[in-house]
């Protein structure tokens, strides 16, 4: 594979080096948007594997294109010092913790969750897990939401998925009507970048290969498997600004679609995704586990990070280029602000699935107090753990 960009050398480290700091860092990174932090203190502070500018490069491409943010941007890093090898070892560390605790929670949840202290757990946690999804629209929509244009997006987008219109569809509606309202506005120009990464043709080229032959076994021989794969992975693909752009395309395929899984089963799972230390998509794994056992949560897993991990390779050369481009700024604007209509509606379907009695509403007071506090989202979902079980 390509080799990567020279650096000096200490800011090579071995591969083995590169997986066991994000292995250990993956065990600790609780936190949402905190884990960029855990990252930046590792590659730019404590390694000085990477410069400011750098990361910051970094930063923007992986909150530009689709994909859990703070598991692209350990794939940055490793992609800076280490080429393609470095990108997937990166990648694989940092995801590997979330992923076994994930799937030793799913095996739990399968055998134990009719229990009565689960089942009171879980009754808590859902109602949490409603103010964390509406947390999550208020947040984009804070960042997103700066005009009027992005506001009319945003409710169309609302508007669409309430009517039940595709996801997909709705994305690419949300792209063609933020490039026709903001056609008259200027595009702030980005500086080009002091930093290169070569093309990194030949490997990427050999992993689209690998993974189409990949899709192809599955669908001849596990069409089951094959079709909860390229569903993960087509969501990984349209999931822009971060891990909880996935919940709402999760909700319609899974819940609504396919009627794989009920609501309240979903919720469990988003729950459940929140006590680990990676991004709320590992919830695939919990899904994956539900339908298919432990083939399911690997597969499942592997779909749904497998196409961002690999846009990132492709993109990151020619990032630069696509910033410059202001159709393409005004499209990616425009899915960000449909996210946030998207992101109100499913809080709405999940709500309607939640007992709401006097301790529900409590509970779920006091998690939004907490989270406008900046409380972590590990702290919440325990101490709402906890409470559940003694009150519920």
């Amino acid at each position: 594979m390509q080799d990567a960009p020279k650096q000096p050398a200490r800011c090579q480290p071995s591969l083995g080096r590169l997986f066991f700091s994000f292995l250990r860092l993956g065990i600790t990174a609780f936190g949402g948007p905190a884990m960029i932090a855990h990252i930046r203190e590792l590659a730019v502070e404590k390694e000085r594997w990477l410069d400011q500018k750098t990361f910051r490069d970094g930063m923007a491409l992986c909150q530009t294109i689709p994909g859990a943010t703070a598991m692209q941007m350990a794939a940055y890093v490793g992609l800076w010092l280490r080429g393609v090898r470095g990108a997937i070892i990166g990648y694989l560390g940092f995801g590997l913790p979330a992923f076994l605790l994930m799937t030793v929670l799913s095996v739990l949840y399968a055998r134990s969750h009719a229990l009565p202290a689960v089942v009171a757990a879980f009754s808590g946690l859902q109602a949490i897990i409603v103010v964390i999804v509406a947390n999550a629209a208020i947040s984009f929509g804070r960042s997103s939401l700066t005009t009027w244009q992005n506001g009319v997006v945003a409710l169309m987008a609302a508007g669409l998925f309430g009517l039940a219109a595709h996801p997909v569809l709705i994305l690419i509606l949300a792209a063609l009507l933020s490039l026709l309202l903001n056609s008259g506005q200027p595009v702030a120009q980005q500086t080009e970048s002091r930093t290169h990464l070569p093309a990194a043709i030949l490997p990427l080229l050999f992993l689209l290969v690998a993974t189409a032959a990949g899709f192809a076994l599955l669908a001849f021989f596990r069409s089951d498997l094959a079709q909860l794969a390229l569903l993960m992975a087509r969501i990984d693909l349209i999931a822009f600004g971060g891990g909880f752009a996935s919940v709402p395309l999760l909700f319609h395929e899974i819940v609504e679609t396919r009627a794989w899984l009920d609501a309240t089963t979903f919720l469990d799972g988003i729950a459940l995704g929140q006590l680990t230390p990676g991004p709320i998509v590992i919830t695939a794994t919990f899904v994956g586990y539900l339908l298919h056992g432990l083939t399911g949560a690997f597969i499942a897993t592997v779909a749904m990070f497998l196409p961002s991990l690999l846009l990132l390779i492709g993109t990151a050369p020619y990032f630069a280029r696509l910033c410059a481009a202001p159709l393409f700024k005004r499209g990616v604007d425009g899915v960000l602000c449909s996210f946030v209509g998207l992101l109100c509606t499913v809080t709405i379907r999940l709500g309607l699935h939640v007992h709401w009695d006097w301790p529900h509403l409590l509970l779920a007071g006091a998690a939004f107090a907490a989270l406008l506090k900046k409380v972590d989202l590990l702290w919440v979902v325990l101490a709402g753990a906890v409470v559940a079980m003694l009150v519920f």
